[in-house]
């Protein structure tokens, strides 16, 4: 206990210098703006304002990164309770009732509660984080090839059969990660493959790169056959951005229940806030004395989700701290450019560098507190953003996407790589194809492999070695029951 205490003081003089602390503001604050504008979501987000954290140290690159993630989180539901249109997967929840009270007159206290739930729900995920973080990296440290390689198989299979619900288009993001992380020179032999006499392809293909195209430049391809769209938006209708006595009273349970119902889920690889978000507003549908004001303005239908969804980004930072395994598809983007940047997220983190994990568990804390602030007195004139019409907002997208690109390698054949990406995005978005297990499958793949070839090697080529340890066996065992329940769920709706 007394280490925790002396490592989170550690983590918090890091955090609470000045840099750190601007970037914490302007990382939230563009994370929130960037969470309120319909389809773009935080993993768009960060993916799209990598070029600002060339040039930093790795600690407040990871500290500017997590401020755009939470204040994403913050944000998403602005969209939801003002215009029916959540800002990302995660806030489609918030429409159900969220909009419905704006209906009634009541998007002042719509807005209150959402900054308000996330707060708290980010503030429970934080006193989680601070507990459950040295502990798992402690364990981790016992991890050899084996182990990590059920590990890493565990996470993928997770991902493919949990993100999105559908297992054969999973299975087919999965597959179609692991063949583009195989394109390049072969560490192990030196053999370059898949390159086709491309040599700009030798030192295989930037997953960052394609993380961008993915995401921001298919973001401008998926919106681009309406460039004229713009909310109609009435803001003097929302009257004082606050709750009433009776507006708490029904809200405090259901933060406090679903923020750590949130907190696992966000723990467990590939299920999201998405997910979290649903099964806390499922329970508390079920909890409630009045079910049937569920979906017509029911004030603890969007208190519960929205500290669920915060609570969620905290435990998805779990996995890819102390394991290196993104627990989402932010986390993943999060972890392409932290590599870039010569830091690998993972048990030695903690050991190596304790003032980079713990500075950004300190930043949360801080940032949960700054954006508070932030969401609450400034609510009416953030929701002004949904006023920019696409026209301007694409552009300026596409334009931050080819600047990062660029500096990532100075290549232009990064260009060709980035567009591409973004058309393999598009046709995946049309074929509803989930394209988190696809990123994590190519950030992934290259130790996914590693793993593999290293305990053949040391068991000379048997497969008995991924069965000699307890920690192997359990993620062996997690990843077919995760495959089982998968296929058994499946069969069920098609009955």
């Amino acid at each position: 206990m007394q280490d925790i205490f002396s490592n989170l003081a550690l983590g918090l003089q890091t955090a609470m210098t000045w840099t750190n602390i601007l970037w914490v503001v302007i990382g939230g604050s563009l994370g929130t703006i960037i969470g309120m504008l319909p389809g773009l979501g935080p993993a768009t987000g960060v993916a799209v304002l990598i070029p600002i954290t060339f040039g930093m140290n790795p600690a407040t690159a990871l500290i500017t990164m997590c401020a755009v993630y939470y204040g994403a989180m913050f944000g998403g539901s602005r969209a939801s309770i003002m215009i029916n249109v959540p800002g990302d997967a995660s806030a489609i929840v918030s429409c159900f009732d969220g909009y419905q009270m704006t209906k009634q007159g009541r998007a002042g206290p719509a807005l209150a509660i959402s900054a308000i739930a996330s707060f708290i729900g980010g503030m429970i995920g934080m006193v989680f984080l601070v507990f459950l973080t040295q502990p798992i990296a402690a364990a981790a440290l016992k991890f050899g090839p084996a182990e990590m390689f059920s590990l890493l198989l565990f996470a993928l299979v997770a991902t493919i059969t949990l993100s999105e619900g559908n297992l054969l288009k999973g299975l087919i993001a999965i597959a179609f990660g692991l063949m583009l992380s195989t394109i390049g020179i072969d560490g192990m032999t030196g053999i370059i493959r898949f390159t086709y006499g491309v040599e700009s392809l030798n030192d295989g293909i930037d997953f960052l790169v394609i993380i961008i195209g993915v995401y921001a430049v298919t973001e401008v391809y998926k919106n681009f056959k309406d460039t004229n769209a713009v909310y109609k938006l009435d803001s003097k209708s929302i009257g004082k951005v606050w709750i009433s006595r009776e507006d708490w009273r029904r809200s405090w349970k259901p933060m406090l229940r679903n923020s750590p119902l949130g907190f696992i889920i966000g723990v467990l690889p590939g299920m999201g806030g998405s997910i979290a978000t649903f099964m806390s507003y499922a329970l508390e549908k079920n909890l409630s004395k009045r079910p049937e004001e569920f979906g017509k303005g029911a004030i603890e239908g969007l208190a519960a989700p929205e500290a669920s969804n915060n609570a969620c980004s905290c435990g998805a930072m779990v996995p890819l701290l102390t394991l290196g395994i993104p627990g989402s598809g932010t986390t993943a983007v999060m972890l392409g450019a932290l590599m870039m940047l010569g830091v690998k997220p993972g048990p030695t983190l903690f050991t190596d560098h304790p003032e980079i994990a713990w500075g950004v568990i300190a930043s949360m804390l801080i940032g949960n507190i700054i954006l508070i602030i932030i969401n609450l007195p400034l609510a009416i004139p953030l929701v002004q953003i949904l006023r920019v019409p696409t026209r301007i907002m694409l552009p300026i997208i596409m334009g931050l996407a080819l600047i990062g690109t660029f500096f990532l390698n100075y290549s232009s054949f990064d260009f060709i790589i980035v567009m591409i990406a973004g058309i393999i995005g598009y046709m995946f978005s049309k074929l509803e194809i989930p394209l988190p297990p696809l990123v994590l499958a190519l950030i992934l793949g290259g130790a996914f492999e590693q793993n593999l070839r290293n305990s053949m090697v040391l068991s000379d080529g048997n497969i008995s070695i991924f069965f000699q340890k307890p920690i192997s066996v359990v993620f062996l065992v997690l990843a077919a029951g995760t495959l089982v329940y998968a296929l058994l769920r499946r069969k069920k709706h098609a009955a």
